[in-house]
Order: C-alpha cells, then sequence, then structure tokens
C-alpha cells in the first residue's frame, strides 16, 4: 500500500524522532537520500552544475547539507538564498565543501534546479523573487527536483489554485504526502522518490493500492465454490437508445470474479446482450449485489424498478452515469456511485471546472453528505468513503478517456461488490484493474472500451499469480 498522509501527522512523526536523536540526525537523513536522488537523476555528479534556490525553513536546509554532499563529489553547487533566513549551519557546510552563494543568474546554465523554496508547511502560491526564479528555470528548460513537495502547492489537499513548481522529480521524506497522490498537484511532482528516514507513523487518510494490496482484496474461488456463492450480479443497464452500454457493461462484469449474471432489460437489449454473452440469464432473480445506471437516463430509467432495486437496503448497489441523480438521496449505505467531474457537477450544482480542481474535497464532501462511497473518475481516480479516507488510483492512461469505458468500470465493480468485496475497497481495486487493463489495451495505441474488457482477464491474472 503506498500511504499519504497530512502535514500534521508528518509533524508529529517527526518531533518523536528527533526527541530521541542527536541534534541535526533527521535532517542529515533526508539530505543524503537527496543528494543520492539528484546524482542519479543527473546520470553524474562530478562537473554538474546544481542551483539551489534556497527559502527559510528547514527544506532549505535539507537542500542545503544535500548541495554540500555534492559538491564534495566535485559538483558545481551554488546556493541561491530567496529569504533572508536561510539555514545557517546549512549555508555554512555547503560553503566549507566547496560550494558558493550566487543569484539567478546562474540559473540558466544549470544543470539542474533543486526546489528548496518551501517545505510542507508552506501555503499555496510563490513569493515573487521565488516565482521569478521558478519561471526564469523554465524559461531555459533547466529540470527542477523539488524537496518534500513541489512549493506552491497546496499539499494536503492536492490543489494549485496559485503558481507553484512543475517538477521533474520530487524526492520526499518518511511517506508520501497527500498532494504527490492527488490532481492537480501530483502531475506538478513528477516521479515522487520516497527516502525512509525512520518514522512511525499512524493510518494514513490517502492511499493507493498496489499490485499485493488488489491480490489480497480479489475474491478468489476455491475448490468448494459454485456459480452462487461466487456471487451473482443484477445489471440494469442500456436502453434502446444505447444498447451498447449494456454490452459493455456486461463483459466488464463477466470479466470480474462473478459467477451469474442476471440481464433486466428491454427485450431488444436483452437479445443485443445474449448474441454476445449467451451465458447471462436475462430477467430478475436473486442477487448478491447490483449494477445499475450505464446507458440510462431521465427518460429511459424505468424509474419504479430503480427505486425497488435501490432502495433494498441490504444489497450493495453500483450507480452510474443516468441512475445517479436519480438516487434517492436518503439511501445510505451499501452505495458506490461512480461519477465523472461533469456528472458530479449535475449532482452537487459545482462547477465542472472547481471540481476537477478540488477532486479529493468534493469527492470527500459527498461521500459524508450522503453516506456512501464516491468513485470520482478521471486521470487521478478518487475513491471517498464517509469517514474521509480515501483510495487514489493514479495509474490510469488518457486512452481510457473513450465511450463506454465507464461501463466497463461499473461492471467490473458490481462483479467484486457480488463476490462480496466491501464497497470502499471494492471501488479501489476497480479503479486499479480497470486502468491497469486500459494500460495493457493501449500498447499498441487507441482503444475502445471492449478492448479494455476484454484485457481486464490477462491483468487480473497477472496480479494473481
Amino acid at each position: 500500500m503506498r500511504r499519504a498522509h497530512t502535514v500534521e501527522q508528518v509533524r508529529t512523526a517527526e518531533a518523536e524522532l528527533m526527541a530521541k536523536l542527536p541534534e541535526g540526525t533527521l535532517m542529515q537523513r533526508a539530505a543524503g537520500g537527496l543528494a543520492v536522488a539528484i546524482g542519479n537523476f543527473l546520470g553524474r555528479t562530478y562537473g554538474a552544475r546544481v542551483v539551489l534556490l534556497i527559502g527559510s525553513g528547514d527544506n532549505g536546509g535539507d537542500a542545503l547539507y544535500a548541495g554540500a554532499r555534492l559538491a564534495r563529489r566535485g559538483a558545481q553547487v551554488i546556493a541561491v538564498p530567496l529569504s533572508d533566513h536561510a539555514h545557517a549551519e546549512g549555508l555554512a557546510a555547503l560553503q566549507a565543501a566547496g560550494g558558493r552563494v550566487g543569484s539567478t543568474d546562474d540559473i540558466p546554465t544549470a544543470d539542474v534546479v533543486v526546489d528548496g523554496i518551501v517545505g510542507i508547511g508552506g501555503r499555496p502560491g510563490l513569493r515573487p523573487e521565488a516565482l521569478a526564479a521558478v519561471t526564469l528555470a523554465a524559461d531555459h528548460q533547466v529540470p527542477i527536483v523539488a524537496v518534500d513537495t513541489p512549493s506552491g502547492v497546496d499539499v494536503d489537499t492536492g490543489e494549485t489554485p496559485e503558481p507553484h513548481v512543475h517538477a521533474a522529480l520530487t524526492v520526499t521524506f518518511g511517506t508520501h504526502k497527500i498532494c504527490h497522490l492527488i490532481d492537480p498537484a501530483a502531475s506538478a511532482c513528477g516521479p515522487v522518490h520516497l527516502i525512509d528516514i525512520g518514522l512511525d507513523l499512524p493510518d494514513a487518510p490517502v492511499q493507493s493500492l498496489q499490485p499485493d494490496d488488489v491480490r489480497a482484496l480479489y475474491p478468489i474461488p476455491d475448490t468448494h465454490s459454485d456459480k452462487y456463492s461466487r456471487g451473482v450480479l443484477g445489471l440494469i443497464a442500456g436502453s434502446t437508445q444505447y444498447p451498447g452500454a449494456a454490452v459493455i457493461a456486461t463483459t466488464g462484469a463477466l470479466a470480474g470474479p462473478l459467477g451469474m449474471l442476471r440481464y433486466v432489460g428491454p427485450d431488444a437489449v436483452a437479445s443485443a446482450v445474449l448474441a454476445v454473452h449467451p451465458e447471462v440469464v436475462v430477467g430478475e432473480g436473486r442477487v448478491q449485489a447490483w449494477a445499475v445506471g450505464s446507458g440510462l437516463s431521465d427518460e429511459t430509467l424505468d424509474r419504479e424498478l430503480f427505486d425497488r432495486v435501490t432502495q433494498q437496503q441490504d444489497l450493495p448497489v453500483v450507480v452510474d452515469a443516468g441512475g445517479i441523480t436519480a438516487l434517492d438521496t436518503d439511501r445510505a449505505g451499501y452505495v458506490v456511485i461512480t461519477p465523472h467531474a461533469g456528472e458530479l457537477s449535475q449532482l452537487i450544482g459545482v462547477p465542472r471546472e472547481e471540481i476537477e480542481a478540488r477532486r479529493l474535497h468534493y469527492a470527500r464532501e459527498v461521500a459524508e453528505d450522503r453516506q456512501l462511497v464516491v468513485l470520482l473518475k478521471g486521470a487521478t481516480t478518487v475513491v471517498a468513503a464517509p469517514d474521509g479516507s480515501a483510495f487514489v488510483n493514479p495509474i490510469a492512461t488518457p486512452w481510457l478517456a473513450t465511450a463506454g469505458s465507464g461501463d466497463v468500470l461499473a461492471g467490473l465493480l458490481g462483479s467484486l461488490l457480488a463476490g462480496g468485496v466491501p464497497e470502499f475497497e471494492a471501488a479501489a481495486v476497480a479503479a486499479y484493474l480497470h486502468a491497469a487493463a486500459g494500460q495493457l489495451a493501449a500498447a499498441d495505441g487507441p482503444i475502445t472500451a471492449m478492448k479494455v474488457a476484454a484485457a481486464l482477464p490477462e491483468v487480473t491474472r497477472q496480479i494473481l499469480l
């Protein structure tokens, strides 16, 4: 599991560790890892020109001590103080190692600029002198390595309301921070390299599944399994206007762990489903979960059937697309909704651009207000639970932005629910597998939703091995 902690959690853990260690030990651990990471990023140390942008906090101290290590290995290291309160001991160490103090005039000829402007305690935005230095580096295409987090982003939310650093690499310490996983800030981090400095941390409010986690959560059948114990999913999807949505959602569901799928919908759509998947059972019956909404709209939704299904308080249900705004707001528990930003905008009356800028905030807000799980689709998918916990999936390929992709996800998620995976975890596993299938399908270029669904069994096999 990749875990991301809040600033407060990190500060508390650092204080507890520093109380047990000789003074300066923690900073030296961070600086040592940072120096190695910068050297690896450059591919060399001797003769490299390294410019350090130094603010007033410990973040600047990390950069200065790392610069001293690089200078001792033959790098030309130049510190550019952007504050009158640069870390004095770190600056002295740099100069003792052969580094020097310079100005922003040194930036255009640098091989790398190190962002030691502000640390995790910084607020969004950059002071004018810092913004000018960062802009100069960008204008001359000098890559920036950020220390802990890119300066100017909101560390605890991933929001970027003000100008900020766009890093080619971020080197962070102790744990990931939320901005490393949540867009739009995550896109400003570049690859994130984590240095272990020995922090003892509590449970993280934001997590990202790794293959081992998916393997542990996936309901694998055993010798005692049958089609019913593996899970039966009821699917209400598609319409005479969008019959393909039912076929696509069915394909996604059958690529998951379930043992049987029951399709409920118009006869013409059922015929289309059966033509592709003759193993599907048409008509209502006993199920362990429902997936509803894909390919439906206010005009095509069977309201009586929809309400009857979604108000079964003891069964989990995934509600997609046209079903999201139709869902009874009093229906709480065992529900996962799967909107993209536009659908969430329609649901809560907030502009889409605002939701994209504050993805974690709005996913959490809706999850808490409506007491359900929100899977907010996007390049970085956010899964939020009513208690504020969140999973983030940052591995999706842009090729997944194709018609029907969300139908695959809804079907797969319904399959996992029918297989007994809890709603919050099922949404995270579905998002991971869906994104991984998209990557596999897109290996040769553009993809369709059915290609994504077709890739799911192979992706799952690779993870479960």
